[in-house]
């Protein structure tokens, strides 16, 4: 029995008509899954760009008090003043865990490598300098703290008008905090570059 041409055509017509239906809905639900991506990763970039901003701004600010701090105590020490010390303190806006909760939420999928790798640089400065600032900050607690209702002579030696031996780490610990806000300075707005580049790319 011969099927007639036109039975032909309408399962033809039928069976278009069903791949253009399935292939529409395949089509349409990937159009919103990358939008619905594209959205996330432009809440992600901005998130950084806003944290970054803000750290910047406070690195700059206590960079520029802790240059001047320096200055003014090796200026005091070169001339023989036996500046006071005071017992330092370290505490940078830095949370770890603050980039590790955005890469989690999708950063690591969305965001390019030349970001991923700018936020892992800037870390790990961050993370090696905090060290060595904080090996000064746990000297000053033993050594400096305790003693700061003591006299002059007790930090200094009268006859040479230097710090005693135990107590020089003092001005490389404002040394290591001058560069490590340099640094970072550099470091963080390397980073902000980064993201703005990579928010204005589509």
């Amino acid at each position: 029995m011969t099927v007639p041409y036109s039975k032909i055509g309408r399962w033809f017509a039928e069976l278009l008509l069903v791949f253009v239906g399935v292939y529409g809905a395949f089509w349409l639900n990937n159009f919103q899954q990358r939008q619905q991506e594209a959205k996330r990763r432009d809440q992600i970039l901005a998130a950084l760009e806003q944290k970054v901003s803000e750290e910047l701004q406070s690195v700059r600010s206590q960079g520029t008090i802790q240059k001047q701090e320096a200055a003014e105590f090796q200026r005091a020490l070169n001339a023989g003043e036996m500046p006071a010390l005071r017992a330092l303190a370290y505490a940078p806006d830095y949370s770890p865990t603050d980039i590790a909760t955005l890469l989690q939420a999708g950063g690591v999928e969305l965001l390019s490598a030349k970001t991923l790798i700018a936020l892992r640089e800037s870390e790990s400065l961050l993370r090696g300098s905090l060290s060595r600032l904080l090996h000064y900050e746990k000297l000053s607690d033993g050594l400096i703290a305790p003693n700061l209702g003591q006299d002059t002579a007790f930090f200094y030696d009268p006859a040479t008008k230097k710090l005693r031996k135990q107590f020089e780490f003092y001005v490389r610990a404002g040394a290591t905090a001058e560069t490590y806000f340099r640094d970072m300075e550099k470091m963080q707005q390397q980073l902000l570059d980064q993201i703005q580049i990579e928010r204005q790319r589509r």
